[in-house]
């Protein structure tokens, strides 16, 4: 009988020794040794100086450990180090947390296209947001599908920005329909932009992130960013606008119709959604979902599809992504038994 030969542990001892860049290095309480650990599913001891990592991912932990330590002058964000591991798991080299853009981007394995917002480190970080990056520039309509935290809605707003810095576009319209997830909010009060305002949050803080506050109100106040509901955009004819249905999931076959001919000359479109968090009543069929279907092959429309590798959220959003799509794939899952049907009684 055969014995498996235990794997050896993996060494990293930091060269030159500085205790400051140590201790930036491991974060608070060694928070970013319990994501690196965590995420590549290996054990990493240290022992004064010396990192002791033992896993089947320990030769990936040191290397991430090496590249973190060589620039660790100032503290470490967990940030950073959850999207370098995002990058590792993707197999993209990932770039240093302090180095300037235009100094990494020739040593980057796939080229991301680089966007001009006020984000200078922002680019595609797997192979699929790269490819959802390029999709977007290269086509008039663009369709981003896959789950949560993937950055379908933030690379899109981000393409927008981009349009609208260089001049590509007049404004930029967003719009998502309004279906609540399993709830019934009921009135809401105030005019139209505060009714859909809740619906509209992801986009709002995309913005913010990539335009500033203050900016992203004057452009508002201006009209230059437009807020349009799903339900008021039929009979419109939008020109030179980039526009971004978010959460096309929830949208009808005939709402997705409408909006998809609502493009008028120089305009571009970019559809976003998650065909797993459908909220629409169970006989509505989605529209993302038919889209997809119906034009898979025409010419000049591209598609994106994302998976639990593409999450750059918390590592463990991966994770709840593929333990969900695990258990949606079991055919045996238990059902829960009908409630018998109350019968008629008459009264005497």
């Amino acid at each position: 009988m055969k014995t498996k030969t235990p794997i050896q542990p993996e060494y990293f001892v930091p060269e030159p020794l500085d205790n400051t860049r140590l201790a930036h290095l491991c974060g608070p309480l060694d928070e970013n040794l319990r994501q690196i650990s965590a995420a590549l599913d290996v054990t990493i001891f240290r022992r004064g100086e010396k990192f002791i990592v033992s896993g089947a991912n320990a030769g990936r932990a040191v290397e991430i450990l090496e590249r973190f330590y060589a620039v660790a002058n100032k503290v470490v964000p967990i940030e950073e180090v959850q999207l370098a591991l995002v990058e590792q798991r993707s197999g993209l080299r990932p770039a240093s947390p302090d180095a300037e853009p235009t100094e990494e981007l020739p040593e980057i394995e796939i080229n991301s296209p680089v966007l001009k917002t006020r984000r200078t480190d922002l680019r595609g970080r797997t192979p699929h947001q790269i490819q959802y990056l390029r999709a977007i520039l290269e086509h008039d309509i663009s369709f981003g599908v896959g789950p949560a935290g993937t950055g379908k809605t933030y690379l899109a707003v981000a393409c927008a920005v981009d349009a609208l810095e260089r001049d590509a576009v007049k404004r930029i319209v967003l719009t998502r329909p309004a279906v609540e997830a399993g709830e019934r909010l009921g009135f809401l009060p105030g005019d139209l932009a505060q009714k859909v305002d809740p619906y509209l949050r992801p986009l709002y803080d995309a913005l913010y992130d990539l335009l500033g506050f203050d900016r992203t109100q004057k452009m508002f106040e201006k009209q230059v960013i437009e807020i349009a509901p799903l339900a008021y955009m039929r009979g419109r004819t939008l020109n030179h606008a980039f526009v971004i249905l978010d959460e096309a999931q929830n949208t009808t076959v005939e709402q997705m119709k409408m909006f998809l001919t609502r493009i008028g000359f120089g305009s571009k479109a970019v559809v976003t959604g998650d065909v797993t968090q459908v909220d629409l009543h169970k006989t509505l069929r989605s529209g993302l979902v038919d889209a997809a279907h119906v034009l898979k092959d025409v010419r000049g429309i591209a598609f994106t599809h994302f998976s639990s590798a593409d999450v750059v959220r918390h590592p463990l959003v991966a994770r709840i992504v593929d333990a969900y799509e695990s258990a949606a794939s079991i055919e045996d899952l238990a059902v829960l038994p009908k409630r018998p049907a109350a019968k008629n009684v008459r009264k005497k």
